[in-house]
């Protein structure tokens, strides 16, 4: 769990660095990685910080939106293929 939190802390750490330097809030720059959550997610936001350097706020807050959106849309598609696989084995261990 240790690797974990060194890993998280660091992602968070970068994110919030990044936002400050581009002339944010730093409370602003806080809830957009607590939102976030997970270090892959912080990553791929500080990478979208950095390449495009958006200048308005509502820019960092919808690509935090989208990140967020893209997660939730895998988390659902994850599910269906374990609801099938579940429901074909279910029809397989019937003989049909």
């Amino acid at each position: 769990m240790d690797d974990y939190k060194s890993i998280w802390i660091s992602a968070y750490n970068e994110l919030v660095d990044t936002i400050v330097s581009l002339g944010f809030r730093s409370d602003l720059a806080d809830a957009i990685a607590k939102n976030l959550g997970s270090p892959k997610s912080m990553n791929r936001m500080t990478s979208y910080l950095v390449n495009v350097k958006p200048k308005k706020e509502e820019l960092i807050v919808d690509e935090m939106l989208a990140i967020l959106s893209d997660i939730e849309r895998w988390r659902d598609k994850k599910e269906s293929e374990e609801a099938n696989a579940s429901y074909n084995e279910y029809l397989n261990s019937r003989g049909e």
